[in-house]
């Protein structure tokens, strides 16, 4: 598919309508503002691999003397308290906490584990024209990156769609394509992506980089991914 319409993408504005929901993790919508999504197979962070990133979280909490629990509250399905203990962190805490947990959620992932289905080109093939299928009509892209077991995407819904495409027109659909070629029934993707409003120019611009730089991290060949970006 050919994109190549101008778009501006924009960063976050305080003052328009949000949208907010959550199930195990929180999730902030915006019309008109860039988002940046990933989404990963349902293999791709073993146990072993959930319970070193908790031991790691639990080390930071434990030297300020933080509630150990948040360390397995945020890997898992939230607890009835999780919100309450969230809201005794200060500010500062509560922001730096989020961002060494997302840090060790998206290095997890560039280390490839499970089956690393997606390094097969077809397959790959089938996540990036699902992606490209309604660009520029319902929303704009960026850019994406199919890794060997996740998806990075930088996208800007419009105002009369919703982020609920990515569940159903990303994932379940190629879900319902992959399964079959390589000889499996049940969950294919993990069942909750991982979303984030920019927030201004300069993150817009470092994500664009790390979206662009996933492969190499993971000394990945050409073949063994699926990148796309923009041309205008």
């Amino acid at each position: 598919m050919d994109v190549t319409k101008k778009v501006t993408f924009n960063a976050f504005d305080r003052d328009a309508e949000i949208e907010f929901s959550e199930r195990n993790l929180p999730h902030w919508f915006q019309a008109d503002a860039a988002m940046f999504i990933t989404f990963r197979t349902s293999d791709s962070l073993p146990c072993e691999v959930v319970m070193r990133m908790q031991r790691e979280l639990e080390e930071w909490l434990s030297f300020r003397k933080l509630p150990l629990e948040l360390a397995a509250f945020t890997l898992r399905p939230k607890q009835p308290n999780h919100e309450q203990l969230s809201a005794n962190l200060s500010t500062a805490d509560r922001k730096q906490f989020r961002a060494i947990a997302d840090r060790l959620f998206h290095g997890a992932l560039d280390e490839c584990h499970g089956k690393c289905v997606l390094k097969r080109p077809e397959l790959a093939n089938i996540v990036a024209s699902a992606i490209l299928h309604q660009a520029d009509e319902v929303y704009d892209l960026d850019c994406f990156v199919v890794m060997p077991n996740h998806v990075h995407a930088i996208v800007q819904f419009r105002v009369d769609s919703g982020k609920s495409i990515v569940g159903q027109s990303w994932m379940r659909y190629t879900a319902r394509m992959i399964n079959p070629l390589i000889g499996e029934s049940g969950a294919f993707w993990q069942a909750e992506p991982f979303d984030h409003v920019i927030r201004s120019a300069e993150q817009f611009v470092y994500l664009q980089k790390y979206v662009g730089n996933n492969p190499a991290k993971s000394k990945l060949r050409t073949g063994e991914f699926h990148f796309w970006k923009r041309t205008e």
